[in-house]
């Protein structure tokens, strides 16, 4: 396979292969049949060849998801390389061979202190988390991980267009500067616009001044859920619950800054970059603010 079509796989699931092919020089009917198929599939012939080719590209896939996909994302992924089979095959194929990822495992609850005399920003999306623009809503909260040194407390800001965790921060303790540096992270990165919303529970970190104060300074908007309601903020939850389930709950960390270094990989190289998500379609959040920067080019 040469690079501009191996540029064209890697890109199948954000661009139309029609068009990467005709701008790359390259034929379509020939890329279909060659070049997005998965080697297996062009050397095995016949009703078991096929099977048994499926079989070893979900293997393949399951073990390149570090053992987190189910069906739903091995069937988008089978379908990114150009290898056409229903779902429900895949189901049937994985359950056949015992391939699935383990059960969630129960998480303990997560202490939020909305005990204070902070004063408590209204509700401003109200389960609306069907947003489409990057840098509009921003989703905040705290989670915990377990070690053999004590807690590593992990705070993370999630934009709700793209799934992308856009900035994180971890340590010790829960004082509110956790929140406050995942907050600027995510700030330095993106440099988001005046008036996107930034949406948290109503925990101490997120009504402090200090928090408070770099949200005014970047004309942000605080918004925050009613109280001991998680379902206000779910996708972040949802976040959290990816985070334990396909990582910490995998591992016994000896120590913080070796379940530092793995949560870092975790959001940095799976998450944003290689894992697919469900709500995008199947995309990656790297892909889904890439399409986003193209349609709005395309429309200017």
């Amino acid at each position: 396979m040469t690079a501009r079509h191996a540029f064209i796989a890697a890109q199948a699931a954000v661009y139309p292969v029609r068009v990467l092919c005709r701008l790359l020089g390259v034929a379509r009917s020939w890329f279909t049949e060659k070049a997005a198929r998965p080697d297996c599939a062009r050397q095995e012939s016949g009703r078991e060849g096929a099977r048994q080719c499926l079989l070893e590209a979900i293997q393949r896939i399951f073990k390149a998801s570090r053992g987190t996909y189910g069906a739903p994302r091995i069937h988008a992924e089978l379908r990114a390389e150009g290898l056409l089979v229903s779902r429900k095959r895949v189901a049937r194929v994985m359950k056949q061979n015992g391939i699935s990822p383990p059960r969630r495992k129960k998480r303990r609850p997560v202490t939020t202190d909305s005990n204070h005399a902070h004063g408590i920003a209204p509700n401003l999306i109200e389960r609306q988390f069907n947003i489409t623009r990057p840098n509009t809503v921003w989703l905040a909260d705290i989670t915990y991980v377990g070690t053999a040194e004590g807690w590593l407390y992990v705070a993370a800001v999630k934009d709700m267009a793209t799934c992308e965790i856009v900035g994180w921060s971890m340590d010790t303790s829960l004082h509110s500067v956790l929140a406050e540096r995942a907050l600027l992270m995510a700030i330095q990165r993106h440099n988001p616009p005046k008036g996107l919303i930034q949406h948290s529970d109503r925990g101490v970190q997120y009504a402090s001044g200090p928090y408070r104060k770099i949200l005014a300074d970047h004309k942000l908007v605080a918004s925050m859920s009613r109280k001991g309601n998680c379902l206000d903020n779910a996708p972040m939850e949802s976040f959290f619950g990816s985070l334990k389930n396909e990582l910490v709950h995998r591992h016994r960390f000896k120590t913080r800054d070796e379940a530092r270094r793995a949560i870092f990989e975790y959001i940095e190289v799976w998450y944003n970059r290689q894992r697919r998500h469900s709500s995008l379609g199947y995309i990656t959040p790297e892909q889904a603010r890439q399409k986003f920067t193209r349609e709005t080019k395309f429309a200017a």
